[in-house]
């Protein structure tokens, strides 16, 4: 293997794993600048941070006692309670996408709705998203090695190039992050963790079908939907189509309530007031 082919597929393996992962956290710790809460960032580095140790523990468990192979049924239970916190975190910043339940006092009153629950719910993410990921690119960068010349230069430059890559993308969206208005900020978080909650759903399906407990229908489902990364059969879609219906439902209670309370309001403006 050419010393070139080695820097690009070391770039590839840490790039296109930890993408995913630093996305998520990326996302969230540009909404907690944003949000006036940065001191809460520590907790969520630090989900990424025991995720990364972790990782290193599970390859060396795998690679020892299971020759390198993951588990397809734990790497799917990881991904289900990944996808639940991340639809758990979607809602709740859509439910705190009003202005005016910040503006008064941002800084008190973030402290107050980023409570123990939903620190930990961050951290939760920041593990879980770097965790199921973690484990498999060091079996990736392992092989790799065994096949090269050991973790030569070229392996290691490829790996220095993707960090650099990486690090470029999460300063892109802090910088980001800090010129859209508060609202937009929610939404757009909001709306990443649920898409990458339903990516979740399907790749976790996906292990399940590898392993013949879930059946794979995929005839007649557009190319486009494997082409953006995800799970591209009926089941999958299925059950990510059901989570679309359940939130589209919760949206239209959420804004069939908003109504009542500003009808409410209008007649009452001392209840309108204290709404807001």
């Amino acid at each position: 293997m050419t010393d070139g082919s080695t820097f690009v597929q070391a770039f590839t393996i840490l790039f296109r794993e930890g993408l995913e992962a630093l996305l998520v956290i990326a996302a969230l710790a540009a909404f907690l600048r944003r949000a006036g809460a940065p001191e809460r960032i520590t907790p969520l580095y630090a989900g990424a941070a025991a995720a990364a140790l972790a990782s290193l523990g599970m390859a060396w468990v795998f690679e020892t006692y299971f020759d390198g192979n993951h588990n397809d049924l734990m790497e799917a239970a990881v991904m289900l309670l990944a996808a639940a916190l991340m639809f758990y975190m979607s809602g709740w910043l859509f439910l705190r996408q009003d202005p005016r339940a910040w503006q008064a006092d941002l800084n008190r009153m973030a402290e107050r709705a980023l409570g123990a629950g939903t620190v930990l719910s961050l951290a939760g993410i920041a593990f879980l998203a770097v965790f199921r990921e973690g484990a498999e690119t060091v079996l990736f960068l392992h092989a790799l090695a065994k096949t090269a010349n050991g973790f030569d230069s070229s392996l290691l430059g490829g790996l220095g190039v993707a960090v650099i890559a990486l690090a470029a993308v999460f300063v892109a969206m802090q910088w980001l992050a800090l010129r859209l208005p508060l609202r937009p900020m929610f939404l757009i978080t909001s709306a990443f963790l649920f898409v990458m909650g339903l990516r979740l759903v399907g790749q976790a399906l996906q292990e399940f079908q590898e392993q013949t407990i879930v059946p794979v229908h995929n005839d007649g489902v557009p190319g486009f939907v494997t082409d953006l990364g995800f799970n591209g059969s009926w089941e999958a879609l299925g059950a990510q189509g059901v989570l679309v219906l359940g939130a589209v439902a919760c949206l239209a209670l959420f804004w069939f309530r908003r109504g009542d309370r500003k009808a409410a309001g209008a007649s009452n403006p001392k209840a309108a007031q204290a709404l807001s």
